[in-house]
């Protein structure tokens, strides 16, 4: 193969690439994984704001740090091998350097503890919440109510005709807008995880325990999560869907949902459909 082949071949890989990374920012939206995406999720709460910022800062951390350790590597390969040192030092004590290994680390683990103590504390310290919505992990769906809004109940099974292909669902969670949102999740038959990486929050679903955490969406649209707890043959099919609409449009869908689910709050169309899956 001569060089001009190769080269219209690598010139058709690169094209290639281009549209379908192109592609894939097309059909791409908020709150679900994208094509080639190496990075978090982007943030649609205060929480995971401060994921990413700590993320960011750690990576930068760790960066220095190797790029330090790597030069130390190359002084020493370089400026103290045999050739170059015939006859070694014989130092075994150095003072200002033996304090410094010491106190820096230790500098350095104080510098990540304190924003790590604090991210913690604002993910695990719930607010005056809002909104409490119930998230029951079933064998393999989610079940949702609304304890503040009236006794209904709906069960929300993974799509099979809907896009994004296994994250979209027939039933989605709904939530307002800019509203302290807390989730209470529990089991009803093994352990499952509600996450949704967008809200940064990640909680283990346990039967006979009821855990607690919470988000406050700051944009409206839709988003995407998956049980993150093996718990059984279907556990890659029970995604998790959160559609963040306004005050308004939240309103409407309460009286909806009211008369919707209230006379079958165990969905029963639904869970039959769980059966069949």
């Amino acid at each position: 193969m001569n060089l001009s082949r190769i080269g219209h071949r690598l010139l058709g890989l690169a094209v290639a690439g281009a549209a379908l990374a192109g592609g894939g920012a097309a059909f791409a939206e908020l709150g679900q994984p994208k094509p080639w995406e190496m990075t978090l999720q982007e943030s649609a709460s205060p929480v995971m704001d401060n994921i990413i910022w700590f993320h960011n800062f750690l990576l930068v951390l760790i960066t220095v740090i190797t790029l330090f350790v790597l030069a130390l590597l190359i002084i020493a390969i370089v400026k103290f091998n045999a050739k170059s040192n015939p006859v070694p030092s014989r130092t075994t004590h150095n003072t200002l350097i033996e304090v410094a290994w010491t106190l820096i680390p230790v500098l350095i683990l104080v510098g990540i503890a304190v924003p790590s103590f604090r991210l913690l504390f604002l993910q695990l310290d719930l607010p005056k919440a809002d909104l409490t919505v119930k998230a029951t992990g079933k064998q393999w769906y989610w079940s949702y109510s609304y304890p503040d809004h009236g006794k209904f109940e709906f069960d929300s099974l993974m799509a099979q005709d809907k896009k994004p292909r296994l994250l979209a669902v027939d039933n989605e969670m709904v939530v307002p807008v800019n509203k302290v949102v807390r989730i209470q999740t529990t089991g009803a038959d093994v352990i499952h995880a509600f996450a949704v990486p967008a809200f940064g929050i990640k909680i283990d679903s346990i039967p006979g325990r009821l855990n607690e955490t919470w988000f406050k969406a700051t944009k409206t649209g839709m988003f995407y999560g998956q049980c993150s707890e093996l718990c059984g043959k279907d556990h890659a099919f029970m995604p998790i869907a959160v559609r963040v609409v306004s005050d308004q449009e939240f309103a409407a869908w309460i009286e909806t949902a009211k008369k919707k689910y209230a006379t079958n709050p165990g969905n029963t169309f639904a869970s039959a459909g769980a059966a069949a899956h």
